[in-house]
């Protein structure tokens, strides 16, 4: 049997007008300490963006997302983040904010292979 070992993760939402509570969800945050693994799937419809608010902001939305995946890979992409590990960088995302982009609460699992298993849980719960 193969070694599964415990993954964190938690969806991204998308709360175009913070007041109004509605949201959607447009990407995943996973982190497995085991393999030192922190990574962000995104995926916005904009057409659910428009729905819920006509005239929002889809490039800021965009740029919002895209931040928490350069965040996720470390580096320069990740601002004052770049040196912290890859378990401070994911308590950083899941933060509770007030803004547009929004992480959800963290769950947890076993996987053999984190970085399929962020694949599988955008398929699964924001595509």
């Amino acid at each position: 049997m193969s070694k599964r070992d415990v993954f964190e993760y938690a969806l991204l939402r998308v709360v175009p007008r913070v007041e109004r509570g509605e949201c959607f969800n447009a990407g995943v945050l996973v982190y497995c300490r085991a393999h030192s693994y922190v990574a962000a799937r995104t995926h916005l419809d904009e057409a659910k963006l428009r729905a819920l608010d006509p005239a929002a902001d889809v490039v800021g939305v965009r740029a919002a997302l895209r931040a928490v995946e350069g965040v996720c890979g470390g580096g320069e992409g990740a601002g004052q983040a770049a040196g912290d590990d890859a378990g401070r960088r994911f308590r950083w995302l899941i933060a509770p904010r007030s803004t547009v982009v929004q992480p959800g609460p963290v769950h947890t699992g076993l996987t053999m292979d984190p970085v399929a298993e962020t694949e599988r849980l955008l398929d699964l719960l924001v595509r």
